[in-house]
């Protein structure tokens, strides 16, 4: 691994040449530097994420409506900067300029959740956090599209994510140890957090290159003048919003865009997830930190293969077979089964959703936005998303409120089954390798 710094650096002159070498297999350096980024924020971010349902819920006495409010916060509020995140990653190529913006707004946050003593200060802290996920992720996403070729993407996305399901995995184990032997247990949790986040700011400067030559179709690089390897053969506009919001007009992309949203109005947030197993199952409050463990193992483990098969055989299959996935997960928690099995089986699906879906999207929107728009194009569809999953935040929690967990979860497995019929109907028409959702 070589420090990077805006010239051209020895990391992305070694993606370069294996772009052009015709190893189809070889994933670039600068993706491995990224995952390790990512494993490391991930720690971080995990270890807050495992004990907030906790600590808001039994410890500050948040009702499910108000749980589900900061919920989506922390997870939709991200759309509202992903676009501008996006914006300005494209223009004069900044993706880590940007990326390295978001994780440092992200790290900073984590020291200050010690000083938010009330729901409208946390509320803010989180909402801060999730502003600097909103700017990294499209930028980061772009630099893995562009440094690997496209019939390899799948895979190179899967090795990132993997690595970053890595962090997800160590980060509620750590946040569990902390438990158990500070007597402050909270207060530690978020300082330590702090300080693993400041670690990954510090490899993203150190190790991954600020500017990253195109790798072409089957390991050849792009000849001068055009706009990416895969991109349409039409002239690319400059990087604007107008520009941005004109990808909609491409066909695949808004083919996507229209996918993952209407899916994700049934995608119920992890946290629920884990609070309904504890409310099934009578989980005690300090095991419930290791919940996220077994979604982060069957992620790890199937990232890597899940994103090869798409690569083969579609990746509009593989995303709509995540959500058949997470449809079964809902399924299970809704029967009245009780076995030492259904944790296990619950949250290996839902790893399987993630495996399925997270990286294969962003490696089936690579292929339709040009380069020079390849942030925005992303942050188009990340946004989408969010904003899908923060309403469906906000209904789940009000609806378990209302009417109880069971009749929400059932409600949102009516949503997912017909979001998905209505999704299948928009798929594309695209040769099978090809295939995007």
């Amino acid at each position: 691994m070589y420090v990077a710094d805006s010239r051209g650096t020895p990391a992305a002159a070694t993606d370069a040449a294996r772009a052009r070498s015709g190893r189809r297999s070889a994933i670039a350096p600068t993706v491995f530097a990224l995952g390790t980024v990512s494993l490391i924020t991930d720690v971080s971010s995990e270890m807050v994420t495992a004990v907030l349902p906790l600590y808001l819920v039994t410890g500050l006495g948040l009702s499910p409506l108000g749980f589900g409010l900061l919920d989506g916060v922390y997870n939709g509020f991200s759309a509202l900067v992903r676009l501008v995140g996006g914006h300005l990653a494209d223009r004069g190529g900044r993706h880590k300029a940007v990326a390295v913006l978001g994780y440092g707004l992200s790290a900073l946050c984590k020291p200050l959740l010690l000083l938010a003593s009330s729901l409208p200060m946390i509320g803010a802290v989180l909402a801060a956090d999730r502003t600097g996920k909103g700017l990294r992720t499209a930028p980061r996403d772009a630099l893995i599209s562009l440094a690997s070729a496209p019939e390899a993407r799948g895979r190179a996305f899967g090795v990132h994510r993997a690595m970053d399901t890595a962090g997800a995995m160590l980060g509620p184990l750590t946040a569990f140890l902390i438990l158990r032997q500070a007597a402050e247990g909270y207060d530690a949790v978020f300082t330590v957090s702090f300080c693993v986040a400041a670690l990954g700011v510090l490899v993203l400067l150190l190790f991954v290159p600020s500017r990253i030559p195109l790798a072409g179709p089957a390991g050849r690089a792009p000849t001068a003048g055009t706009p990416a390897a895969d991109a349409p053969a039409e002239a690319v506009p400059r990087p604007s919003p107008k520009a941005a919001l004109a990808l909609l007009h491409v066909r695949p992309v808004r083919q996507l865009t229209l996918a993952a949203l209407l899916l994700g109005l049934a995608t119920v947030s992890d946290s629920f997830v884990y609070l309904l197993l504890q409310h099934r199952l009578g989980v005690p409050d300090r095991w419930f930190a290791l919940l996220p463990l077994g979604t982060a193992a069957a992620f790890l483990l199937l990232a890597v293969p899940l994103g090869r098969l798409a690569d083969r055989v579609g990746r509009w299959q593989v995303f709509l077979g995540g959500h058949a996935a997470l449809l079964l997960a809902y399924v299970l928690l809704l029967t009245g089964w009780q076995s030492p099995a259904l944790p296990f089986l619950t949250l290996a699906l839902h790893g399987g959703f993630y495996a399925a879906t997270d990286g294969v999207l962003m490696a089936a929107a690579a292929g339709s936005v040009p380069a020079e728009l390849r942030s925005s194009g992303l942050a188009l569809i990340q946004t989408g998303q969010a904003l899908a999953r923060f309403a469906c935040s906000i209904a789940f929690g009000a609806a378990w409120t209302a009417w109880g967990d069971r009749t929400a979860l059932g409600t949102a497995a009516t949503v997912l089954t017909a979001c998905a019929v209505g999704a299948f109907l928009l798929r594309p028409s695209n040769s099978p390798k090809e295939a995007r959702p």
